[in-house]
């Protein structure tokens, strides 16, 4: 397969270009490398499978040759990296899915999204299945990438229902594991590099609120599966084992050895209280569940960060 993925230098992008490559495939990965980071392509650029192209996928793009899949995992994924970036986290989601969709269509090329559990907002139905619309402010900090996702997800459908084109919708929730960004501020690379560094752990609000988390290779998994089947509407991809975040960073103080303290902070606006996926639909559909136990993948993961944090 001649696969176009965007946001490669990600760390879902990177890992899933990587899965890519050693089943053969070629890869011409995208990136603008705004959140991207250089040291993620460093291992897919020494195959020659792979083609790196620096672009912004809110502009048209060129591509020689014919492509079998647009995979599109561009796009801020950390609230503090959004936040940061609400214009272009907005235009990534909607320009740059518009123009990759147009690319997919003159190329007869099927068409995968990368979405995300966020489209739930703060849930009122627990644990949340496919079927469910959410709970999203529209107007609220958090709405550049809730709404963009969502818009996102529309479009994508649109798409599918006008030109017939195959797509496939990914709602990913909470993925950790090694090659992501220490600084991205998610709550897992928080806790490990502030437990590496001595650093006092920091929780918002009380540390009730719950989160469900997938390493990397799990969630790899079910995307290759996803590929794999007709099926056009969104599946939820994650853990549905649920931890209080609280709870995460006592086992991540364990297993580092760290004699870190923990310190409180307000919780920020929009933060969803509680996350966790029914995934009824992937078991049926793409007989995918996670396999990795979260001990396990955090100790791969603080190995991993135990390394950047040494250099």
């Amino acid at each position: 397969m001649r696969v176009l993925l965007t946001g490669a230098a990600g760390f879902l992008g990177s890992h899933l270009a990587e899965r890519l490559l050693k089943e053969g495939c070629e890869v011409i990965g995208v990136d603008n490398l705004s959140t991207g980071q250089r040291r993620n392509l460093d291992r897919l650029l020494a195959h020659p499978g792979f083609h790196f192209l620096q672009a912004d996928v809110t502009r048209p793009l060129q591509v020689e040759g014919p492509l079998d899949w647009i995979l599109h995992f561009a796009s801020p994924a950390s609230p503090p990296r959004y936040l940061k970036l609400p214009i272009p986290t907005l235009l990534v989601n909607a320009e740059g899915t518009r123009h990759l969709l147009d690319l997919a269509l003159r190329k007869g090329a099927r068409f995968f999204l990368a979405s995300t559990s966020e489209v739930y907002g703060d849930p009122l139905v627990h644990p949340q299945p496919e079927t469910y619309w959410g709970n999203v402010n529209p107007v609220g900090p958090r709405s550049i990438y809730d709404e963009g996702k969502r818009y996102a997800e529309a479009l994508t459908m649109a798409y599918h229902r006008a030109h017939g084109l195959s797509v496939r919708i990914v709602r990913i929730f909470n993925t950790y594991g090694t090659f992501m960004d220490p600084e991205d501020g998610r709550v897992v690379s928080n806790f490990i590099i502030q437990a590496l560094r001595g650093a006092p752990l920091t929780v918002y609000g009380d540390g009730s609120q719950t989160r469900s988390f997938c390493y990397v290779d799990d969630l790899i998994e079910g995307i290759r599966r996803l590929m794999e089947v007709d099926y056009p509407y969104p599946v939820n991809l994650g853990n549905p084992e649920e931890y209080r975040v609280l709870d995460l960073a006592h086992l991540v103080k364990e297993l580092t050895g760290s004699p870190s303290s923990i310190v409180f902070r307000p919780l920020p606006e929009d933060d969803p209280k509680q996350r966790r996926p029914d995934i009824t639909l992937a078991r049926r559909l793409l007989s995918w569940e996670p396999r990795v136990p979260v001990r396990e993948g955090l100790e791969r993961t603080i190995a991993y960060f135990r390394e950047v944090v040494a250099h």
